[in-house]
C-alpha cells in the first residue's frame, strides 16, 4: 500500500471514530456508533498491516492472532454486569501498550545521539511511560476492586496526598537527569525504570484510596488516560491515526469524567482527595446512622400495589446489577404496560461502577429507550408518580443529600423518589450505601422495604402479576404516554 493510500485510510478511519463516540452518545444510535467504531478499526488495521514499513509477517501474525482469538472469547463470554471490570481491564492494556513501547523506542535510540530531535524524542517517551504505567497500575486495582478481588472501601494510608504529591514532583524532576540536563550517576534506562516505579505505586496507591460510589468517576478517567497514552504512543511510532484516536479517547473521557462529577456535586480532585466511602469524606459524626421505623412488605403486596397504580417509575442501581434482576424487571415492565400502566426508568448518571452501567443493563435485556430516563427528565414527574420502585440504589436516591448540610452526600443531585405516593425499596438490608451515609429513605411513611434478593423478588412480583392477569383482573386502561 502506497503512503498516500495509508494516508486516505487513516482519514477515513478517523472520520468513522468521531462517527462512532457521536453514535455512542445517543441509545438510538449506539448500535449504529459501534459498527462504526468497528468498521474503523477494520480499516486501521488493515492499512498498518499493508504499509511500507511493516515487512516481518509472520511476527506480526504470532502478535496479533492469539489477541484477537482472546478478545473474541473474552467479549462472547463475559456478562453485561461484569462489564465495568471488563471496561478496566481492558484500559490497562492501553496503558502497558504504551509503557512497552516507550521502552522499545529508548531501547532504538543511539546512545551516543544529541540534539534537539533526540531530545523531543526522550520527552515523548518519557510521558508515554508516565502516562501509561499509571495507568496500568490503576486500571488493575479498579478492576480487582469490581471483581471484588479487594475490598471496594478505600485504603487510607497516612499523608497519602503528600505522598501523593512527592511521587509527581519526583517523577517530573526525574526527566532532567533523564534528558542529561545534570547527571545522577544513572543511565537513561535506570532512570526510566526508577520513574515506571514511582509512578507504578502511584497509580495502585491513587485508586486504593477511591471508594466504591466514585468508581463510574475513575473508570471515566482511566478511559481517559488510556487515550491519552494511545497519543503518546502515537507521537513515539510518528503514526498519525494513534494519535488522533488517542486524543478522541482522552478528550471525551476528560469531558465524561467532568459530566460524572458534575453528576455528582463534585470536582475530580475531591474525587482523588476525598473519595466516598469509609475512612474518607465529610460525613458527620451523626450522619451515617439514621433511626426510625420501617415498614417491611412481599413481594404479594407489591405486586398489588403494581397492579393498582396508573405511573410507576423504576431506578435501578448496582444492586440491580449484582443479582441480575434486568430480564425480571423487562418482564415485569412488559405486563404492567399490557395493563395500561405508564412504566418509565430514572437513571442517575452514576448508577453502577461506569459511565451507562444501568442503561447497557436494560438494553441487553430489551427494555424499550424511549421509556428510559435521565435524572433531570425524571425528577419533575415524581411527584405525580403512584409507585417508585428502587431495585438495589442507595446514595443515588438518598434525601440527606438535599435535607442534611452536614451529610457526606450534601449538593450531590439525586433522584427524589421520597416525592412520589408511594415507594418500594428492594434491598438485602438497611446498611449504607458506597458513600457510608444512613439512607433517611428507608424510614419515611410513603416507603416500604422488600428485604432479600432482588432477582428473586422481581420474579415472584412477576409470578404474582402473572397470576392475576390469567385470573382475568383488570382495570379500566389508562392512556400509556412516552
Amino acid at each position: 500500500m502506497s503512503q498516500n493510500l495509508q494516508t486516505v485510510a487513516y482519514i477515513a478511519a478517523s472520520a468513522l471514530f468521531i462517527l462512532s463516540i457521536t453514535g455512542l452518545a445517543q441509545h438510538e444510535t449506539a448500535r449504529r456508533g459501534n459498527i462504526y467504531g468497528i468498521i474503523g478499526m477494520v480499516i486501521a488495521c488493515l492499512a498498518t498491516i499493508l504499509s511500507p514499513q511493516v515487512n516481518n509477517y509472520l511476527t506480526l501474525g504470532v502478535s496479533v492472532v492469539p489477541g484477537v482469538i482472546i478478545g473474541i472469547l473474552a467479549a462472547s463470554l463475559v456478562a453485561m454486569t461484569q462489564m465495568p471490570q471488563m471496561v478496566g481491564l481492558l484500559n490497562s492494556f492501553g496503558g502497558l501498550a504504551a509503557l512497552l513501547v516507550g521502552y522499545a523506542e529508548y531501547l532504538k535510540l543511539s546512545p551516543n545521539a544529541v540534539g534537539a530531535e533526540i531530545t523531543i524524542q526522550k520527552i515523548e517517551i518519557y510521558l508515554g511511560v508516565l502516562i501509561g504505567i499509571v495507568t496500568f497500575t490503576g486500571s488493575v486495582i479498579a478492576f480487582a476492586k469490581l471483581q471484588e478481588l479487594i475490598s471496594s472501601k478505600p485504603v487510607i494510608l497516612p499523608a497519602r496526598n503528600w505522598l501523593n504529591i512527592a511521587a509527581l514532583l519526583g517523577s517530573v524532576g526525574l526527566i532532567f537527569p533523564f534528558l542529561g540536563v545534570f547527571d545522577l550517576n544513572l543511565t537513561g534506562l535506570q532512570i526510566l525504570g526508577l520513574m515506571t516505579v514511582i509512578m507504578g505505586l502511584f497509580g495502585i496507591h491513587l485508586v486504593l484510596a477511591i471508594g466504591g460510589a466514585d468508581m463510574p468517576v475513575v473508570i471515566s478517567f482511566l478511559n481517559s488516560y488510556s487515550g491519552w497514552a494511545g497519543a503518546a504512543t502515537g507521537f513515539m511510532l510518528s503514526n498519525d491515526l494513534l494519535i488522533i484516536t488517542g486524543a478522541l479517547v482522552g478528550s471525551s473521557g476528560a469531558i465524561l469524567s467532568y459530566v460524572m462529577c458534575k453528576a455528582m456535586n463534585r470536582s475530580f480532585f475531591n474525587v482523588i482527595l476525598g473519595g466516598f466511602g469509609e475512612g474518607a469524606g465529610l460525613t458527620s459524626p451523626g450522619s451515617a446512622q439514621v433511626q426510625g421505623d420501617v415498614t417491611s412488605t412481599t413481594p404479594a403486596e407489591t405486586a398489588e400495589l403494581l397492579q393498582n397504580a396508573s405511573s410507576v417509575v423504576i431506578v435501578p442501581g448496582y444492586g440491580m446489577a449484582v443479582s441480575q434482576a434486568q430480564h425480571g424487571i423487562s418482564e415485569m415492565t412488559q405486563i404492567l404496560r399490557d395493563r395500561g400502566v405508564n412504566v418509565r426508568f430514572g437513571i442517575h448518571p452514576v448508577a453502577g461502577r461506569m459511565p451507562g452501567h444501568m442503561n447497557v443493563l436494560l438494553a441487553e435485556a430489551n427494555v424499550p429507550y424511549d421509556l428510559v430516563l435521565e435524572m433531570d427528565e425524571i425528577n419533575h414527574d415524581f411527584p405525580q408518580t403512584d409507585v417508585v420502585m428502587v431495585i438495589g440504589a442507595n446514595d443515588t436516591v438518598n434525601p440527606a443529600a438535599e435535607e442534611d448540610p452536614t451529610s457526606a452526600l450534601a449538593g450531590m443531585p439525586v433522584l427524589q423518589v421520597w416525592k412520589a405516593n408511594s415507594v418500594v425499596v428492594m434491598k438485602r438490608s438497611l446498611g449504607s450505601g458506597y458513600a457510608g451515609v444512613g439512607n433517611p429513605l428507608f424510614f419515611k411513611e410513603n416507603t416500604q422495604m422488600l428485604f432479600g434478593d432482588a432477582k428473586q423478588n422481581v420474579e415472584a412480583i412477576v409470578s404474582h402479576l402473572r397470576e392475576a392477569r390469567h385470573r382475568g383482573s383488570s382495570r379500566s386502561p389508562v392512556e400509556v404516554t412516552a
